[in-house]
């Protein structure tokens, strides 16, 4: 799937809503765009994980070479392999960045730590994939507080909701802090990870 496909119809294609904007979009059009949409066929067994596999690659924004590295590493560790893929994922920059509130969407995550804006215990880093280990502390640079967007985000418009439970988050600062690698059943993701597994693994 094209990383660049509007992202209304990259969310009913996928069927979760990638964005907040889509979200009442998702909700009128519940189903796959074109013209065979509604009456599609059952799909394969390979067509789910396939599908299962795409969701979750776009609800991180990474390439379809990222995830098989993740997946690979997961797979060479103990424990479920599934559960260590998403805390993986979860642990990324961008992801925090996104959960901590400074940012409204993935997309938007990323952006910010490319371009610069993110610094993680003093330091400025600049690549989305970054491993946020426990106890790291991220922050929107100085210069980078006066910028819209991240005084958007200072006075809390971009959480709906408690934040992760993982994080301490001053919002006021524009600072996280992982105190923990998350468990699997606090992360916000809609993924069967065990049909990713064994996509890869077929």
């Amino acid at each position: 799937m094209n990383q660049s496909r509007p992202k209304a119809k990259l969310s009913r294609a996928l069927g979760i809503p990638l964005t907040p904007k889509c979200v009442k979009y998702f909700e009128r059009r519940p189903f796959p765009p074109g013209v065979h949409g509604r009456a599609r066929k059952k799909p394969s067994d390979y067509q789910v994980r396939l599908l299962e596999k795409q969701r979750l690659r776009h609800q991180y924004f990474i390439s379809e070479t990222q995830l098989r590295t993740q997946f690979d590493k997961a797979a060479r560790g103990a424990g479920k392999t599934g559960e260590r893929l998403l805390v993986a994922l979860e642990c990324r920059l961008d992801a925090l960045v996104l959960r901590a509130g400074f940012a409204r969407t993935i997309y938007q995550a990323r952006q910010a730590v490319a371009h610069g804006h993110i610094e993680v215990d003093g330091r400025k880093v600049d690549r989305p994939s970054y491993r946020v280990a426990p106890w790291q502390t991220i922050r929107v640079r100085e210069r980078s507080r006066v910028k819209p967007p991240f005084q958007v985000a200072a006075a809390g418009a971009h959480l709906d909701g408690p934040t992760a439970p993982y994080l301490e988050v001053s919002l006021s600062d524009l600072r996280a802090t992982l105190t923990r690698e998350p468990q699997r059943s606090e992360i916000p993701v809609s993924c069967d990870e065990q049909l990713v597994v064994e996509f890869y693994s077929r």
